[in-house]
C-alpha cells in the first residue's frame, strides 16, 4: 500500500539580502509539519527556495557592478547554509532561475494567452519596487505603499494583463465552498471583503527591466515577478518533467506564508489556477510576524536578529523550539533574548535535559548502565504510563490541526509529570535496600520508556535532540522514527545498556546582569589577592527587603537535599570548607565558608540544601559545582538549612 502524500511549500524568500529571524520562524514552522508528516507515515514533499527576478534585484546588482545572477548567487548560498544549519529538511530548493523554472513558467504563459486571458495594453500607475506590487491610489496609505510603507513610483509601459476580473465571481464562490482554504479565518475575512471591492486585471509583464523570463512570444518583454513566483510551486512539483511526480503530490496540502503575502498566493494564485484548470491547493495558511521586543523588524529601527549568530551561540534546535513554543501559528509573536534565554533554561535544560541526565545517571549507578524491566506496576506507575498514551493522543489531535505551541506544551507537561516521578518513587532510597531490587527496575524502566517516547514526539521540533537523547538511552539514533512506535507502552527491550556517562543535552545558560558587572572589582590585582567569597547564601537583613520576584524566576532555582560524605579543610584559608555531597544520582564537590561556624566533623552525614544549577566556580583550584544555603542571624551566626529526614536528590520547592 503506497503512502499518502503530502505537499507542504514554504514561500520563495527574495534575495535581495540575507534572510532575519521571521524567515527562520516560517521555515521552522514547515519544516515541524514536514517532520511530522513523514513520522506519521506520509510520503512527504518538502519544498522552499528563492524568487530571484525583478527589478530591484536589477538595480542592486548594477550598484555593486555585478551581474543579476552573480549577485543572488551568493545570497542564495546563504539562504542554503542557513536551512541547513537549522536543520531544515527541504526535499527540493527550487530557484526561479532556473531552466527547469523558466520551461514552467513560459509553458503557461503562452496557455493562458492562446485562451485569451492574458491581452497587451499600456499601464500607467503605482508601483513599488521593494515590494514588486502595482497599486490604485486610493490602496495608498498615506501617499505610500499600504504593504512597507515606502515611497511608490509613476510607471508608464506597455504591459501585458491576466484577466483576473473575469474570475471575481467563480473565486467568491470558490471560498464560500472552501471555507478552509484560507487560514486563519481572519485572513480569509480580509480576503473577501478585497474582492468583493472588484478585482482590477493584473499586470503581468514589464519592459524596462530585463532581469526575468522572457515572455514567449514577445522577447521585449519579461515576465511579472509574481506570475513567475507562484509558479514555482507547479515547477517543484513535476508540473511538466514529471507527470507522474506531480499527479502524486498535487494539489499541494499546504501553502505557508506570512500574512503581508497571502493576498498573493489566495487570490491570485487560485485565479491563475482557475484559468490553468488545475487544481486549487488545499490550504493557504498565513503566518503572523515575529515582533522584536514588541516592534516590527526594521533595517531602519536596527533590530533586524540574524537567525545565523542566534544558531551559533545557542544551538539550532533551542531557537526551533523557542519560535514553535512561543507563538501559536496565525498569531504575531514576540522575539527577546531574555525570554529565549528563559525558555532554554527553564524548558530544554531544567525540564529535558534534567530528565534524561538524571534518568541515565540512576540506571548506571544502580544498574551498572542496563535497563531491565522490573516486576508488577504500581499506581504511580500506571499514571505514568497513561499520561503517556493520553499524550500521543493529543500529540496527533493537535498536529492535525497544527496547533503546534499546544502540543509541545502537552508533551512538556509528560516531562514534567516524569520529573516528579522520580521525586515520588525516590530511587535513591529503593537502591539501598536489596529486597527493593526489583521496584527499582520498574522505576528505572519507567523513566527510560518515558524518555523514548519523548524522543519521539519531540523530533519534529527538536530533530538534533531527538537522537541524542535515544543515543544516551542506548537505542539506535540514525534510524528513521515513527509515530506508532510512541502509541505502544514497553518497546524499550531489556537489557538496552545507556551512556557510561550521562551529558547535558542542554547546559544552562549563565546571565551576568548589569548590575553583577558593576559589583565586579574594579582592579584585577585586588581580584587576585583576596580571598574567594564563601559561595553560602546568606539572608539579607530584615530591614532590607529584597525585589519582588516571579514565581518563574524562583522556578528557574534547581534546589535540592545533599548528603554530606566528607568535609575538610582548604588549605592556607580560614574559612572555606571543601564538601563532598551525594545528591542521590551522582556525587559532588562544593566549596563553602563556612569554617568559621561548623567542624568538618560536624558535617559527615547531614542533610543540606543547595543549588544545583548555580553555575560551576574555580575557588582557590578547586571546582565548586553548587552552593549550600544557610540562614545568617544580626550577629553574624551562620546556621544551614537542613532536610534531615528527606533522601538526597529531593527537590526543594
Amino acid at each position: 500500500m503506497s503512502k499518502r502524500p503530502f505537499y507542504i511549500t514554504t514561500p520563495i524568500y527574495y534575495p535581495s539580502d540575507n534572510l532575519h529571524i521571521g524567515h527562520a520562524y516560517c521555515t521552522t514552522l514547515a519544516d515541524s509539519i514536514a517532520r511530522y508528516k513523514r513520522l506519521a507515515g506520509y510520503d512527504v514533499l518538502f519544498v522552499t527556495g528563492s524568487d530571484e527576478h525583478g527589478q530591484k534585484i536589477q538595480r542592486k546588482a548594477a550598484e555593486k557592478g555585478m551581474t543579476p545572477l552573480a549577485y543572488v548567487d551568493g545570497i542564495v548560498a546563504n539562504f542554503q547554509k542557513l536551512w541547513r544549519q537549522l536543520g531544515v529538511s527541504n526535499d527540493d530548493f527550487i530557484r526561479t532561475s532556473e531552466a527547469r523554472h523558466h520551461e514552467v513558467v513560459q509553458h503557461i504563459f503562452q496557455q493562458i494567452y492562446e485562451q485569451g486571458d492574458i491581452y497587451k495594453s499600456e499601464y500607467a500607475g503605482l508601483y513599488c519596487t521593494p515590494c514588486e506590487t502595482f497599486w490604485l491610489e486610493r490602496q495608498l496609505v498615506d501617499g505610500k505603499c499600504p504593504d512597507c510603507g515606502r515611497p511608490v513610483e509613476t510607471v508608464k509601459e506597455e504591459s501585458y494583463f491576466f484577466r483576473m476580473s473575469k474570475y471575481e465571481a467563480r473565486w467568491l464562490q470558490y471560498i464560500e465552498e472552501h471555507p478552509d482554504f484560507i487560514q486563519p479565518a481572519s485572513r480569509r475575512n480580509e480576503m473577501i471583503n478585497f474582492v468583493k471591492q472588484g478585482l482590477e486585471d493584473l499586470c503581468v509583464s514589464r519592459t524596462t527591466f530585463d532581469w526575468g523570463i522572457k515572455v514567449p512570444f514577445d522577447q521585449k518583454h519579461v515576465v511579472y515577478v509574481w506570475f513567475d513566483a507562484l509558479v514555482n510551486y507547479l515547477t517543484a512539483a513535476g508540473y511538466l518533467d514529471n507527470k507522474e511526480k506531480f499527479n502524486h503530490y498535487w494539489p499541494a496540502d499546504i501553502h505557508l506564508v506570512g500574512k503581508e503575502i497571502v493576498r498573493f498566493h489566495s487570490i491570485i494564485w487560485p485565479i491563475m489556477l482557475m484559468a490553468m484548470g488545475i487544481e486549487i491547493p488545499k490550504m493557504v495558511y498565513g503566518h503572523g510576524w515575529l515582533i522584536v521586543e514588541g516592534d516590527k523588524m526594521s533595517k531602519s529601527k536596527g533590530n533586524v536578529i540574524d537567525p545565523t549568530l542566534l544558531i551559533e551561540e545557542f544551538g539550532a534546535d533551542a531557537i526551533r523550539y523557542f519560535l514553535l513554543k512561543e507563538i501559536a501559528l496565525g498569531a504575531d509573536g514576540n522575539f527577546s533574548r531574555d525570554a529565549l534565554i528563559t525558555r532554554i533554561n527553564a524548558d530544554l535544560a531544567n525540564d529535558l535535559g534534567n530528565l534524561l541526565h538524571r534518568t541515565v545517571s540512576m540506571i548506571n549507578r544502580f544498574n551498572g548502565g542496563v535497563i531491565k524491566k522490573g516486576g508488577p506496576s504500581e499506581p504511580v506507575d500506571l499514571e505514568l504510563s497513561a499520561l503517556a498514551g493520553k499524550t500521543v493522543a493529543a500529540y496527533e489531535a493537535g498536529m492535525e490541526k497544527l496547533e503546534i505551541n499546544a502540543v509541545l506544551k502537552d508533551v512538556w507537561a509528560l516531562i514534567s509529570r516524569a520529573n516528579k516521578y522520580i521525586d515520588e518513587t525516590g530511587p535513591w532510597a529503593l537502591a539501598k535496600d536489596p529486597a527493593k531490587k526489583e521496584r527499582l527496575d520498574t522505576v528505572l524502566y519507567h523513566l527510560a520508556e518515558t524518555l523514548r517516547i519523548v524522543a519521539i514526539l519531540v523530533s519534529p521540533f527538536i530533530p538534533h535532540t531527538a537522537p541524542k537523547v535515544l543515543a544516551q538511552l542506548g537505542l539506535a539514533a540514525d534510524q528513521p522514527l515513527a509515530l506508532n512506535e510512541a502509541k505502544i507502552w514497553g518497546v524499550l527491550p531489556e537489557g538496552t545498556t545507556v551512556v557510561s556517562k550521562a551529558e547535558a543535552i542542554f547546559p544552562r545558560i549563565e546571565v551576568v546582569t548589569e548590575a553583577a558587572e558593576a559589583a565586579k572589582p574594579e582592579k584585577k590585582e585586588k581580584t587576585a589577592k583576596a580571598e574567594a567569597a564563601a559561595p553560602v547564601e546568606k539572608a539579607a537583613p530584615a530591614e532590607e527587603e529584597a525585589p519582588a520576584v516571579s514565581i518563574d524566576e524562583f522556578a528557574r532555582m534547581d534546589l535540592r537535599v545533599a548528603k554530606v560524605l566528607a568535609a575538610e579543610k582548604v588549605e592556607k584559608t580560614e574559612k572555606l570548607l571543601k564538601l563532598t555531597v551525594d545528591l542521590g544520582t551522582e556525587q559532588r564537590t562544593i566549596v563553602s565558608g563556612i569554617a568559621l561556624h561548623y567542624a568538618p566533623e560536624e558535617l559527615v552525614g547531614r542533610n543540606v540544601v543547595m543549588i544545583v544549577n548555580l553555575k560551576p566556580a574555580k575557588i582557590r583550584g578547586i571546582e565548586s559545582r553548587g552552593m549550600v544555603l544557610a540562614a545568617s542571624s544580626p550577629d553574624g551566626k551562620l546556621t544551614l538549612v537542613a532536610a534531615p529526614d528527606m533522601a538526597p536528590g529531593s527537590r526543594v520547592k
